[in-house]
């Protein structure tokens, strides 16, 4: 994502702390606008993608995984971190996609970019509309993955599946209502819905 300007904080340095596959922790120095010195550490992430994958019916494609940060089963879209060194964000998003819900797209449209706990993390999301799908053969990685589920969500029902906490995931919650309201705008790029 482009750096907007910081009127008056300064980063002066930063040392690397710990690192761990593709994140690592860094202790920056920093100075505040009145030239007062203080300290951060700061989660580096390369990134990551989240895919809203609708059908011409306006159905969802969503996983449902075990995520060991909080213990517990997630309904999210599929998503996956930017791992692989030169590979572009969209075609890390076709990759995922193809992964973790056995789906191709037509159409593989950018949403929005967006930082996912700028208090404490670098990490940034792009969260992309896929239109057009196609099945193609599922290729799960990972532990997690392997006992992964795919269930369907209706795009209308976002709001009742928050509400009742079924969808806890926020950059899932974002994409959802962000490709509710693009779809509303201009209907699917990849098929026209159905009857």
């Amino acid at each position: 994502m482009p750096a907007t300007p910081t009127p008056g904080f300064r980063r002066v340095s930063e040392v690397k702390v710990f690192g761990f596959w593709v994140f690592s922790i860094g202790r920056a120095e920093l100075v505040d606008p009145n030239g007062d010195p203080f300290e951060r550490f700061i989660i580096h992430h390369p990134g990551a993608v989240t895919i809203i994958a609708v059908d011409p019916n306006h159905r969802v494609t969503l996983v449902r995984q075990y995520r060991a940060a909080v213990d517990r089963m997630v309904l999210e879209a599929p998503a996956g971190t930017r791992d692989v060194d030169g590979e572009a964000v969209e075609d890390t998003a076709r990759r995922e996609l193809a992964e973790e819900a056995g789906l191709e797209a037509a159409s593989m449209e950018l949403l929005m970019d967006t930082f996912n706990t700028p208090g404490i993390s670098d990490q940034h999301t792009s969260i992309f509309l896929a239109t057009g799908l196609s099945p193609c053969a599922a290729r799960p990685s990972g532990v997690e993955e392997g006992f992964m589920t795919i269930e369907t969500i209706a795009l209308d029902d976002v709001e009742a599946l928050v509400a009742d906490g079924t969808l806890v995931d926020e950059t899932t919650v974002l994409g959802l209502l962000l490709a509710r309201a693009r779809l509303a705008r201009t209907g699917p790029r990849g098929g026209q819905r159905a009857p």
